[in-house]
């Protein structure tokens, strides 16, 4: 039962950053372009350690 409680308060709280980030996103000025940017490093960087722990994973299982 608790973990149906933490789960409803997990996408409660997701819910509710969207809802700032959106407020941020909308906002005037340079506030939209410093989102995108944020989340275009956000996504590259878990791109490449992604690819880099895939490849280390990879390594533990082969031969030389």
């Amino acid at each position: 039962m608790e973990t149906a409680m933490l789960f409803n308060v997990i996408v409660d709280n997701i819910v509710e950053m969207n809802e700032h980030f959106a407020g941020v996103a909308m906002g005037d000025g340079l506030a939209p372009l410093l989102v995108l940017v944020g989340t275009i490093l956000v996504v590259f960087s878990l791109g490449v350690f992604g690819v880099l722990t895939l490849g280390a994973i990879g390594g533990l299982f082969t031969s030389n």
